[in-house]
C-alpha cells in the first residue's frame, strides 16, 4: 500500500476532501443574495431602503438601474437573484394612504432558493413598513406591500432545476470514465506499442480514440433532451442550436479531461477511481444542488475550475430563461480557455514511448 502512493492519496484524502466539502459547500442556507433595485420614486424613503437592504449581511446590492430594460438585461445575464421596483409614488402611498405595494422580480429558475431569497428580500422591505407604521415617517402607515413575480419558472417546478445539472453531471461521468479508460486499455493491452509504430501521429491516435466516444455522447444528449422535454416537460425556451452547440463544446471539455486522466494512470481500475472523484466536485460546486453564492469564498474559487460549473449555468439559461447565446458568452469563454489549455497538457504529457 505505502508503493502505491496514488491510492494512499485517495484512502487518506478523501475523507478530509468529503467532510470539507460536507461541512462548507452543503448547506441551506442562502448568502449573498444580488439584489437590483429600480428607483422610479427618488425620495427619501427608497434611499433609506436601499441602504437597508445594502447593510443586511445577507444581501448585496448589486445595481441601481434606471429603466425597467435594464432589470430585465441584469436578471437574465445572472446579475442579479432579485429584482426590487419602487413606483414613482411610493413616498405620496406611505404619506398619504398609509401603505405602499413595492414589486419584487425574483429568478425563479432555482425554485427553492427563489423562495428562500424572496423571504429575505420581503421581510427586509417588512421590516421597513413597520417601522414606518409605528411612527416613523408616514404618518399613520400600515406598511409595504411586495407584489412579487417569479420569472422563468412560476410553477416552480424542480425539475427545471435539475435537468441541465443531471445532463452536466451524466456527461461527465461518462465521458471522463470513457475516454480514460479508452487509452489506459490499450497500454496494458500491449497494442498501444504497435499504434505507435504506425505511420499515424500520437496526436492523431490519441484524438482518433475519442472520436467514437463523443459519438456516443452525442446520442446521449439527444435521449436526455427528449426525455426532458416529453416525459419530464422541461422546456428549451431558448435557442437548441446555441444549447447543442454549448453542450457539444462541453463534451469536448469532458472528453479532453478523460485523455489528461489516461496520462496519469496506468491500470483501467485507476483510471475507473479517479474518474469516478470527478462526480464530486460536479455535484458539490458546480451549482447542481447547492449555491456557489451561499459557500466559502475559497471554494468559490476552485468552483471556477469545474468545467460543470459553466456548462449548468449556460443550459440552465438557455433551457430555462430562454436568453439569446450572447448571456452565455462568458461561459462559452471559459469552456473553451478549458479545452485549449487541457488539450495541449494532455497532448504535451502523452508518453510516445512505453
Amino acid at each position: 500500500m505505502l508503493r502505491d502512493g496514488r491510492s494512499m492519496l485517495i484512502l487518506l484524502g478523501m475523507p478530509v476532501v468529503l467532510l470539507l466539502l460536507f461541512g462548507y459547500a452543503v448547506t441551506t442556507e442562502v448568502k449573498n443574495v444580488r439584489v437590483a433595485v429600480l428607483d422610479m420614486s427618488h425620495d427619501g424613503l427608497t434611499q433609506k431602503a436601499c441602504e437597508r437592504i445594502a447593510a443586511n449581511p445577507y444581501m448585496i446590492l448589486t445595481e441601481c438601474a434606471t429603466d425597467m430594460r435594464r432589470i430585465e438585461d441584469v436578471l437574465r445575464r445572472g446579475g442579479a437573484d432579485v429584482a426590487v421596483v419602487f413606483g414613482s409614488g411610493f413616498a405620496a402611498d406611505i404619506v398619504h394612504e398609509g401603505g405602499a405595494e413595492v414589486q419584487v422580480l425574483v429568478d425563479g429558475t432555482e425554485p427553492n432558493q427563489a423562495v428562500m431569497r424572496l423571504q429575505y428580500v420581503s421581510q427586509t422591505l417588512a421590516s421597513m413598513g413597520t417601522e414606518l407604521a409605528s411612527g416613523g415617517t408616514g404618518r399613520g402607515a400600515t406598511g409595504i406591500v411586495p407584489v412579487t413575480r417569479m420569472l422563468y419558472n412560476p410553477q416552480q417546478k424542480s425539475e427545471y432545476n435539475f435537468v441541465p445539472g443531471v445532463v452536466g453531471m451524466i456527461l461527465m461521468l461518462v465521458c471522463v470514465l470513457m475516454g480514460s479508460v479508452a487509452i489506459v486499455r490499450e497500454k496494458e493491452t500491449g497494442t498501444m506499442e504497435l499504434l505507435l509504430a504506425s505511420p499515424l501521429s500520437p496526436a492523431c491516435i490519441v484524438l482518433s480514440k475519442l472520436v467514437p466516444y463523443f459519438a456516443v455522447s452525442v446520442f446521449n444528449v439527444a435521449t436526455v433532451l427528449l426525455l426532458s422535454r416529453y416525459v419530464l416537460g422541461v422546456p428549451v425556451a431558448g435557442s437548441l442550436w446555441a444549447l447543442l452547440g454549448v453542450t457539444l463544446l462541453y463534451i469536448l471539455v469532458a472528453l479532453t479531461l478523460g485523455l489528461f486522466v489516461s496520462n496519469i494512470v496506468r491500470t483501467q481500475l485507476a483510471a475507473m477511481v479517479v474518474s469516478v472523484l470527478f462526480i464530486i466536485p460536479t455535484v458539490y460546486l458546480s451549482g447542481l444542488a447547492f449555491p456557489i453564492e451561499s459557500m466559502p469564498g475559497v471554494l468559490q474559487y476552485i468552483s471556477a475550475a469545474v468545467p460543470a460549473r459553466w456548462y449548468i449555468d449556460a443550459a440552465r439559461r438557455l433551457m430555462i430563461q430562454g436568453v439569446d447565446a450572447r448571456f452565455v458568452a462568458q461561459d462559452v469563454a471559459v469552456m473553451l480557455v478549458m479545452e485549449i489549455v487541457l488539450l495541449a497538457v494532455a497532448l504535451k504529457t502523452f508518453k510516445i514511448r512505453i
